[in-house]
């Protein structure tokens, strides 16, 4: 759905790559700009309980939250210098869609260990996840493209978790786990059907 909206904000984005693409680093250095904002926004999910044992009382989660919201901006980055640089390449692509998975996985294990969570909700969060990132491998290794296709991308996946990360309330990540679960249980039924006419 988010990659619909972007399509309609090209010139922005394209305005973006023209000025990140000015100062001469390649796609794949921005690619690792946004995984070091996940790292970190990983670390403040998972270090949330127990900082505040420590007496540390603060909502970790937003600061974590608005890291995952800077790692999001630097994949759209990524991606614009790219197309503006004329350098989208396969190893590109290729590190860029291996970062994307690990930093996710990495973020909905954090957020089990931080205790924002129910650990088995966020393990179910994940394997959905991930069962809606393989489908579409799997389509479009068939020839089948699926971008676009389903609610549950990893885009707004990142940006629910992002956006509950924000209410600094208790149970407001957790909140945001049940409804990634039922986007991507909905978009993998969703893709499946699309995949099964035309196969």
């Amino acid at each position: 759905m988010l990659n619909r909206f972007r399509e309609k904000i090209t010139p922005i984005t394209t305005r973006i790559g023209n000025n990140f693409g000015s100062l001469g680093l390649s796609p794949t250095f921005w690619s690792m700009i946004g995984f070091a904002f996940a790292i970190l926004s990983t670390i403040f999910f998972g270090l949330t309980n127990f900082l505040n044992q420590q007496g540390l009382e603060f909502p970790w989660q937003v600061i974590a939250s608005i890291m995952l919201l800077i790692s999001g901006f630097f994949d759209i980055v990524d991606g614009s210098v790219a197309r503006v640089m004329k350098k989208t390449t396969t190893r590109g692509a290729f590190l860029d869609s291996n970062f994307d998975k690990v930093s996710e996985a990495l973020i909905f294990i954090a957020i089990a260990i931080g205790g924002l969570s129910n650990p088995i909700l966020a393990m179910i969060a994940l394997s959905t996840s991930i069962l809606v990132s393989y489908l579409r491998a799997r389509a479009e290794s068939l020839g089948i493209e699926l971008k676009g296709i389903g609610v549950g991308e990893r885009a707004e996946r990142l940006l629910i978790l992002a956006i509950c990360g924000l209410i600094p309330i208790s149970g407001s990540i957790q909140w945001g786990i049940i409804i990634i679960i039922l986007i991507s249980a909905f978009s993998f039924i969703q893709r499946l059907i699309y995949v099964l006419k035309r196969i």
